[in-house]
């Protein structure tokens, strides 16, 4: 099983000067880069303190430059926002100067507050979204690339650079609604999935989109599918539980509320939303305790490359120390 890093950035406390994010981030890089870590993953977040990078090709080429194994994902680079062209510009070139360690990721967005700051239409996301992914490859792999879009369209365009990987990184397409899932199952793409779901709607989500691939005539075996999960891991049970229930309450106020709502199954009793990520999404306890969850979600969810996203510095040394060596 492959084990890579979620990484958000966080300032959860004011107090603390911004630039610090970005230099723990920068030195969590160096240690997954020694630390037998497959990639990280850049989450990229607009206008909102729950990730402060809005810039996930700018940080990925510090990571690049930070680390010489390590593979540098995005997760994702919000689509819709930018023209396909210049998209596929930036990543080509992280490719090129990461020697070719690039894991493309790409999403439509959800929050309401970067759709409207953008002036990009929420209605259009989903349009504007895939018909970026297909502008990208088009450019990617050809020569001279023509696209006629909806919203996009260039001719005869030879995009420089090219990527080091042919015919071009590794894609996958964050899927969290059913319809997500469906497309990106009909097309074929590997996918990213979300760490706000439950346990059991993650297991749910993997079965259909096995399903969709199968009945599109995809070949899913061997697929790896990062499935993110937020973790609280501390030395007692307890303290693992106070670092979820601190990181469910940052979550639900300055990132669920800003932009859609926790999802619950269809006719589930209600749930207060932090009680529902401490019970059902965050992955928190012991080392051997998360290393018992972990191998569930293999048996329950198929899980074959988890996408960790700790949520303290704690959480990430024993990650490191104490559960990646059991699980990688």
């Amino acid at each position: 099983m492959k084990v890579g890093v979620l990484q958000f950035f966080g300032w959860a406390d004011r107090r603390i000067p911004l630039e610090s994010i970005y230099e723990r981030a920068i030195e969590r890089f160096e240690i997954m880069d020694r630390g037998g870590y497959d990639a990280v993953w850049l989450a990229e977040h607009h206008f909102s303190g729950f990730s402060v990078c809005p810039s996930v090709h700018m940080m990925a080429t510090m990571a690049a430059a930070k680390t010489r194994r390590l593979r540098i994902g995005t997760a994702v680079s919000l689509a819709p926002f930018y023209h396909p062209l210049r998209l596929a510009e930036e990543i080509a070139l992280l490719d090129v100067l990461s020697g070719g360690r690039v894991n493309w990721g790409a999403g439509r967005g959800f929050s309401r507050r970067e759709f409207e700051a953008f002036e990009v239409p929420i209605a259009e996301s989903a349009d504007r979204f895939r018909e970026g992914v297909d502008a990208v490859l088009a450019a990617w792999t050809n020569e001279r690339a023509s696209f006629a879009g909806k919203f996009h369209r260039f001719d005869d365009v030879e995009l420089l650079p090219k990527p080091v990987q042919t015919p071009h990184p590794p894609v996958w397409m964050a899927a969290t609604s059913e319809g997500a899932i469906d497309w990106a199952a009909s097309r074929g793409f590997s996918i990213l999935m979300d760490p706000h779901c439950t346990h059991a709607e993650l297991a749910a989500k993997r079965e259909r989109y096995g399903d969709g691939m199968a009945a599109a005539g995809h070949d899913a075996a061997g697929r790896e599918i990062p499935m993110a999960r937020l973790m609280a891991i501390a030395d007692t049970a307890a303290r693992a539980e106070e670092i979820a229930r601190r990181g469910a309450a940052w979550t639900v106020g300055s990132y669920i509320s800003g932009g859609r709502p926790a999802q619950q199954a269809p006719g589930a009793p209600a749930l207060d939303p932090v009680e529902r990520y401490v019970k059902e999404v965050i992955l928190h306890g012991t080392p051997d305790a998360v290393v018992d969850r972990i191998q569930e979600l293999r048996a329950t969810a198929q899980l074959n490359y988890l996408l960790c996203a700790p949520l303290s510095q704690e959480s990430f040394a024993l990650l490191t120390d104490k559960v990646l060596p059991r699980i990688g």
